[in-house]
């Protein structure tokens, strides 16, 4: 069912989600996006999500439209081109203002669509994807993505990145309008209750030892010779991996004694955060990186590289372990240095904890809803000067 053929809702926005991933697909775009819709939803906004239809089973609500599986990511659907489809169907029901969550054919295809029927855009900067070229033997691609990226979003109104640092690299890129929102956390999922004693005994870990763990894909992009070289310099440690992905084969046979737990979600995921004691996310390519929050909030002692969600919300030595970026000997040594200190890390994750109780869905939720607003009134405005320098009445059509 399209949303938008409903009754007007009284003060409520109408507002279009497009996204190549949304759940049940696991990555934390999608449950971003998730999120984002739910938290419109409840502010008593119309919203309806443009996405790939994931499988021939897949017959949700939403406006589904043709995809194909990533290369790299067989999991994963990029939409197709489809302005015409969204020409139609915006036409038929005109939203607000389009949010355009990804930047693959999809969503290029909902940015012409938008600028043909003159609605406002916001987009999200959400993955790295100039970065990733480099990790897939394609670095002379890294340019070409770069321009088409920042083409796309200065097309735009206004462009939503998660953090200031983000804010400051993509300005120095080129990019502009761009406006900071973090990312929340659920604090009643991810929470230390969740450890689970019967879990830990299953990864042959004993109640005082302690637990090093990965949650996220097992792909090149994620820096997992970081993982490797934290699993060489301690021995003795538990090492837990949960995600699936490419790299996941060699993974195993490089760490036959680690634990690969595959994919989670839930509630069960949300025991593995909570049975777990250091948090290793060895990535240096996130805009924002989810898990840092989810660990956190589980209480574990993080180790990061200063940047993203981590260089925001840690303070090195007080919730939490910063590395320097790229730097992965200091990775290493603070990694080694919690495994064998259980009594930093129970402090450390303490911290964690109580850092992530200011860091709700709600007010991040607010403040999306600010800039989808704003774009909205830069729109009217707009005609209304237009209307005006015509000599004609101001009037704003709604739909």
């Amino acid at each position: 069912m399209n949303p938008f053929v409903c009754e007007e809702l009284a003060g409520g926005l109408r507002i279009a989600v497009v996204t190549e991933t949304y759940p049940p697909e696991v990555n934390g775009v999608a449950k971003t996006a998730a999120r984002f819709v739910e938290g419109l939803r409840g502010r008593g906004h119309a919203v309806q999500v443009v996405r790939p239809r994931q499988n021939a089973a897949d017959q949700g609500s939403d406006v589904l439209m043709r995809g194909v599986s990533i290369p790299c990511y067989r999991d994963l659907k990029i939409g197709l081109p489809a302005k015409r489809a969204l020409q139609r169907l915006w036409s038929f029901r005109r939203p607000d203002v389009v949010h355009i969550v990804t930047e693959g054919p999809l969503g290029w295809s909902a940015l012409q669509a938008a600028a043909k029927l003159k609605l406002p855009v916001v987009s999200d900067f959400r993955t790295n994807f100039h970065s990733y070229s480099s990790h897939y033997r394609v670095g002379w691609l890294r340019k070409p993505i770069l321009s088409y990226l920042r083409r796309f979003h200065n097309r735009t109104l206004s462009t939503i990145v998660p953090t200031a640092s983000m804010r400051v690299e993509l300005a120095r890129l080129g990019f502009q309008r761009l406006r900071v929102i973090a990312r929340g956390i659920d604090t009643k999922l991810f929470d230390p209750a969740r450890r689970d004693a019967s879990l830990r005994a299953s990864w042959g870990a004993g109640p005082d030892e302690i637990v090093l763990l990965y949650v996220g894909r097992l792909a090149a992009e994620k820096n997992l010779a970081a993982v490797l070289a934290v699993h060489e310099r301690t021995p003795g440690s538990k090492l837990v991996l949960v995600g699936d992905g490419p790299e996941r084969r060699s993974l195993e046979a490089r760490m036959p004694n680690a634990v690969f737990a595959g994919l989670r979600t839930g509630t069960d995921l949300a025991a593995h955060y909570a049975s777990g004691d250091v948090f290793l996310f060895p990535s240096l390519t996130e805009t924002f990186g989810n898990v840092t929050l989810e660990a956190m909030a589980s209480g574990l002692a993080v180790v990061a590289f200063d940047y993203a969600a981590a260089g925001e919300v840690i303070e090195s030595g007080i919730n939490g372990s910063l590395a320097e970026r790229g730097d992965t000997a200091e990775f290493v040594s603070h990694a080694a240095s919690l495994a064998g200190d259980p009594a930093r890390v129970r402090e450390l994750g303490a911290r964690a904890r109580a850092t992530c109780a200011e860091q709700g869905w709600d007010k991040v939720v607010q403040q999306l809803e600010t800039v989808l607003m704003a774009g909205v009134n830069a729109v009217r405005d707009a005609r209304f000067d237009l209307r005006e320098a015509q000599g004609r009445r101001p009037e704003v059509a709604r739909g």
